[in-house]
């Protein structure tokens, strides 16, 4: 038996199998697919069959025609009710911000008069150190230079990918909480955000898309006024919050300002709601021997009607 020399094959003449991904790009389609195209150019449904589709068609476009004119009716008749209470939610919202602003203004009216009724019956010396005390609670209205910043919202911003809007770069609870901890760092004696003083019991938070200082929203552009040393402007620059809100500024487009400002005014914050601690009355202990059967004195390791010393009892 012979055989050709390996040597002396021809190397044109060897036959490669094309592998699993080459064929697949090259027949991207199931050959089932043109079985059928084919089986069915070859034997065309009957005359029969296609008048027996064109009904069913015809009753699907029908039905699905129907089905959304009925939901359109639907919606267009609901629209004037919509409509109708959504005015009325703003009308009471309107009215009732409208109410607040009176109520909040006979407030103030009433706290100056009580002021200078208190200062007629105190001292002199006992009447300025209550209005200074007053002064550095937030509890009085204070005047003086100091230094406003002012944050607001970035423009819409498209996304990258989509092209659709992104929305603005937002201001968050969080910054406002940076900038007044960094201004009563730098030596503030009284902040406020748009016009809501801060005391040492303030909050600062977030409800949804909503910012609220002392539960009660606030909107951009937002404002932090805070009166304070001469110093307190290039202390506040150096603070970490202030490089940290100039980078955020800069890389997406929020707005974010620091200004000096003469003759700042702040209002005072609403009266707190005092709570006062009142002692818990223990059972007297009876005298030994003479209590009923069955009763324990109150003790350290007793199980008697003492209060805990968490307060739940009522």
């Amino acid at each position: 038996m012979s055989s050709t020399p390996r040597e002396g094959r021809d190397p044109s003449a060897r036959v490669y199998a094309p592998d699993f991904l080459t064929d697949l790009f090259r027949n991207p389609l199931d050959p089932g697919y043109a079985d059928a195209a084919a089986r069915r150019r070859q034997a065309p449904p009957s005359g029969l069959r296609r008048w027996a589709a064109r009904p069913v068609t015809v009753v699907v476009v029908v039905a699905i025609g129907f089905l959304f004119s009925v939901a359109y009716r639907e919606t267009m008749a609901e629209e004037p009710g919509r409509a109708k209470a959504r005015a009325g939610l703003i009308a009471e919202i309107k009215q009732r911000e409208s109410e607040t602003d009176r109520l909040t203004a006979r407030a103030e009216q009433l706290r100056e008069e009580v002021s200078r009724q208190r200062d007629a019956a105190l001292s002199g010396s006992q009447a300025s150190r209550l209005r200074n005390l007053e002064a550095g609670t937030g509890l009085a209205r204070v005047r003086g230079d100091g230094v406003v910043v002012r944050l607001a919202d970035g423009a819409e911003d498209k996304d990258a990918v989509t092209g659709a809007d992104a929305g603005p770069s937002r201001v968050l609870y969080s910054d406002l909480q940076k900038v007044a901890n960094a201004l009563w760092a730098a030596g503030a004696e009284a902040v406020a955000i748009n016009g809501q003083r801060l005391t040492a019991t303030s909050t600062i938070r977030s409800a949804g898309e909503a910012i609220l200082v002392d539960y009660r929203p606030v909107t951009g552009p937002y404002e932090v006024a805070a009166i304070g040393p001469g110093s307190m402007r290039d202390r506040f620059d150096d603070s970490r919050a202030a490089s940290l809100m100039r980078e955020v500024a800069r890389s997406t487009g929020l707005s974010f300002g620091v200004k000096e400002a003469e003759d700042l005014t702040l209002p005072a914050a609403p009266q707190p709601r005092l709570r006062y601690a009142e002692p818990s009355v223990s059972p007297s202990p009876s005298p030994s021997g003479s209590g009923a059967a069955g009763k324990t004195s109150p003790g350290p390791s007793g199980s008697g009607t003492s209060p805990s010393p968490s307060g739940g009892g009522r």
